[in-house]
């Protein structure tokens, strides 16, 4: 199974340009599993690697979000 990061990791390494960050969205599957993980979590049934898989999952969205809005900046 393919951690739901690891799209994001892909899409990164293949290059990219300001148009591609801003317009860049998960696959439903990715959604799908970090869905799952969080639900998993509130349920208390979350495991170590699970919850690894999560956080980084959170750090790169979060490094997302800054790129997009500094690639805004490239594009106006």
């Amino acid at each position: 199974m393919e951690r739901a990061y690891e799209e994001l990791v892909d899409f990164i390494a293949g290059g990219t340009t300001p148009s591609k960050i801003i317009a860049f969205r998960p696959s439903e599957s990715s959604k799908n599993r970090v869905f799952d993980l969080i639900a998993w979590k509130k349920n208390g049934n979350l495991s170590a690697e699970e919850s690894s898989e999560l956080e980084h999952y959170v750090q790169l969205e979060h490094l997302m979000r800054l790129a997009k809005a500094r690639a805004q900046r490239f594009v106006s």
